[in-house]
C-alpha cells in the first residue's frame, strides 16, 4: 500500500498549504510544513505557489477620534484585503537509510490590508503590509520499534527575516501642502528551532506526528517613522525619525494523524495551536531614547491577538497510477480581540495530483471558504502602553468569501 498511498499523501499536503495560506489567523501566511521530510525517495525537490483571493469588505465605518480631523465625510465602506501569493521550496536528501535532511524556503508570516485613503477609517489604516522569509534545515533519524513500526526523532533550525510597513492618517491635512499621513517602516530577523517525533507503519501509511516550533525572537526591530506629510504632529512632525522596538513571532504545536483505511484510500487530520497572544502591542521609540518604555512610544502596532487553533480533516483516493485526488475541510479559530478583522474561517479544499512517470508529480488545488462577521474598534485599555487601543475608528464586516488556487510540482529520484 505504501507506494499506492504516496501520491495521495503528497496532494494532501498541497491542500494543507492552501488551507493555511487562505485562513491566515494572526500574521500567519504560509505557516510551517516539514512533511516533505517523510518522502520515501532518497532525493526529492518540491516547489509551489498559492494565490489567495480574500474579499473582506468593511461597512459602517466611522472616525471617532477628532484629533486627526473629521473623516466622516468619506466613504463608510472599503475593500480591505488585496489578493496575495505565497511561495515555498524544499529539497530533501536521504543521507543514510535512517537519516534524512530537508532544506526549505517558506514565507510563514504576512499580512496585507489596503482599504485606501478614501474611507472614514483612514486614521486607523490606509495600508499595512508584513512579509517574511524563512530558510530552514530540518533532519530526522528513524529507528525500528517492531516488525512494522518506525519512530522518527526530528529537529531543525531556521533563520527568519520579517519586514513591513503601515500607513495611516495622523493629523489633519491641508490640500496642496501635506496630507497628514505617517508611515512606519520596520524590519527584524531572528533564529528559531523545532523538535518533534513521529510514529509510522509504512505498510498501511499510518503516521502520527507531533511538532513543536519555537518562538522566533526578532531582537531589536529597526525602522523609520516618516511624518514629513504630518508637520502638525507633536514633537517629531515634519521629519523622518529612526525608531526601534522589540517583537517575537509565535511558538506553535501541531499534531497530525493519517492512515490508509482501504485499498487506495487515505484519511488524515491535524490540530494546531499558535501562541498569537505573544503579539500584543508592539511599540516603537526613537533611537535617541535608550529606554523604550510605553510612556516613550512614538507609535505602536496595536494587535492584541489571542491564541489561534486550526483543525483540519480530509480524505484522499488514488484513481489509477497517474491520478489521485482529495477533499478536506478546515476551521481556523479567529485571533481577533476587536482590533483586526481576523475572525473564524471555514474552508473547503479540493485537489488533484498527476504523475506522468515515477519521477514527476504535478498538483493543482483550490479552496473556497467563509470569513465570518464581526466588528472593529471602540476604545479599550491597552495592557502594554499608555492610552487606549481601538479609539481611532469603528466599523463592521459581514460574512465574506475567500478563495484560493495552488500549483506545485515535485521531482523525486
Amino acid at each position: 500500500m505504501t507506494k499506492t498511498i504516496s501520491t495521495i499523501v503528497g496532494s494532501a499536503l498541497l491542500l494543507a498549504s492552501v488551507a493555511t495560506a487562505a485562513q491566515a489567523g494572526g500574521l500567519e501566511r504560509g505557516g510551517y510544513n516539514w512533511d516533505l521530510l517523510f518522502s520515501e525517495e532518497r532525493f526529492v525537490t518540491e516547489g509551489g505557489v498559492i494565490y489567495v483571493m480574500p474579499d473582506r469588505k468593511i461597512k459602517n465605518a466611522k472616525d471617532i477620534d477628532p484629533r486627526d480631523g473629521n473623516n466622516n465625510n468619506k466613504s463608510s465602506t472599503a475593500n480591505e484585503t488585496p489578493d496575495y501569493s505565497v511561495y515555498k521550496f524544499g529539497a530533501k536528501v536521504g543521507i543514510t537509510p535512517d537519516l534524512d535532511c530537508l532544506g526549505s524556503y517558506s514565507q510563514p508570516w504576512g499580512v496585507h490590508t489596503k482599504p485606501g485613503n478614501n474611507w472614514a477609517g483612514v486614521n486607523q489604516n490606509i495600508e499595512t503590509k508584513v512579509s517574511s522569509d524563512d530558510w530552514g534545515l530540518t533532519c530526522s533519524y528513524k529507528f525500528n520499534v517492531g516488525e512494522k513500526g518506525d519512530i522518527r526523532l526530528i529537529g531543525g533550525v531556521s533563520y527568519q527575516e520579517v519586514s513591513g510597513f503601515k500607513t495611516r492618517q495622523v493629523t489633519p491635512g491641508f490640500p496642496g501642502r501635506f496630507d497628514g499621513t505617517g508611515r512606519l517602516d520596520l524590519e527584524g530577523h531572528g533564529v528559531g528551532w523545532r523538535i518533534g517525533a513521529a510514529y509510522e507503519i509504512p505498510e498501511i501509511a499510518l503516521r502520527a506526528s507531533l511538532m513543536y516550533n519555537s518562538e522566533v525572537d526578532l531582537g531589536t526591530v529597526t525602522g523609520t517613522l516618516d511624518l514629513t506629510q504630518a508637520p502638525l504632529a507633536p514633537a517629531i512632525g515634519g521629519r523622518i525619525t529612526n525608531v526601534y522596538g522589540t517583537a517575537t513571532m509565535p511558538q506553535s504545536v501541531e499534531f497530525k494523524l493519517q492512515s490508509g483505511f482501504a485499498p487506495n484510500w487515505l484519511a488524515y487530520g491535524s490540530v494546531k495551536w499558535v501562541d498569537w497572544s505573544v503579539l500584543n502591542v508592539v511599540g516603537f521609540c526613537a533611537v535617541a531614547n535608550p529606554n523604550c518604555t510605553p510612556a516613550g512610544y512614538l507609535t505602536s502596532l496595536d494587535l492584541m491577538f489571542k491564541d489561534g487553533w486550526t483543525v483540519t480533516g480530509g480524505v484522499g483516493h488514488k484513481f489509477n497510477d497517474q491520478w489521485s485526488g482529495q477533499l478536506q475541510v478546515s476551521w481556523d479559530k479567529g485571533t481577533t480581540t476587536g482590533l483586526t478583522t481576523q475572525t473564524d474561517t471555514y474552508l473547503l479544499s479540493g485537489g488533484i495530483a498527476y504523475s506522468p512517470n515515477k519521477n514527476v508529480e504535478l498538483r493543482l488545488g483550490g479552496a473556497i471558504g467563509m470569513l465570518t462577521s464581526g466588528s472593529y474598534g471602540g476604545a479599550r485599555p491597552c495592557p502594554s502602553r499608555s492610552g487606549s487601543c481601538g479609539g481611532d475608528a469603528t466599523y463592521d464586516f459581514g460574512n465574506d468569501l475567500v478563495t484560493a488556487v495552488s500549483l506545485s510540482g515535485k521531482m523525486k529520484f
